[in-house]
């Protein structure tokens, strides 16, 4: 369903696991990336209705996943600030080929793959942490990002046949596991 090569590793849960408030202050800024992914989007392919619609609804949801990710830093005491990002969303963006309608086809599924990502640990923090507040949080976004995930993927047949995007994203997909196999340092939604 999500287009996962591989699933997260158990040392994603023990690195974030003591620190969960530098991962919600760093799921604010994915929430906001991921606005302005679907923005840039809209903005480049607007002559597709059905991308527009479709990123016009995404756009919103991810900005109100921003407010709702602000108040409940907000509520909690913690400060929404920078942080030094990790370096998975670039690493991804960089395997975008240049030509369209290709270009097209590895941005939609580039992003369908970091929702899906997003989906899959949201699933496994709603099932390994203990604060209830968090746990029932990340799992009520479960659905959104599936949805997402599958928005993106349908969008991408819109500029090349479905067999040509299904083995792209199939493509991009193992180079998905490859970065997250390699981890990251700092506890991130996507280290």
């Amino acid at each position: 369903m999500l287009s996962l090569e591989e699933p997260t590793s158990g040392r994603w849960l023990s690195q974030v696991e003591g620190h969960l408030e530098e991962l919600l202050i760093d799921h604010a800024h994915c929430e906001k990336k991921a606005a302005g992914v679907a923005m840039n989007l809209l903005f480049s392919y607007v002559d597709c209705v059905p991308l527009a619609r479709a990123m016009t609804e995404i756009v919103e949801e991810e900005l109100q996943h921003f407010r709702m990710v602000l108040d409940l830093l907000e509520r909690r005491g913690v400060r929404f600030r920078k942080l030094a990002p990790s370096s998975y969303g670039a690493r991804l963006q960089g395997l975008v080929r240049r030509e369209e309608p290709a270009r097209a086809v590895d941005r939609l599924l580039v992003a369908g793959l970091i929702e899906a990502r997003s989906c899959e640990r949201f699933a496994l923090l709603r099932d390994h942490v203990a604060d209830g507040e968090l746990r029932d949080f990340w799992g009520g976004l479960f659905e959104s990002e599936a949805r997402h995930h599958a928005t993106y993927v349908r969008l991408a047949k819109e500029f090349q046949r479905e067999e040509a995007v299904v083995a792209r994203l199939k493509e991009l997909a193992a180079a998905e596991a490859a970065i997250m196999a390699e981890g990251e340092s700092e506890p991130r939604m996507h280290s």
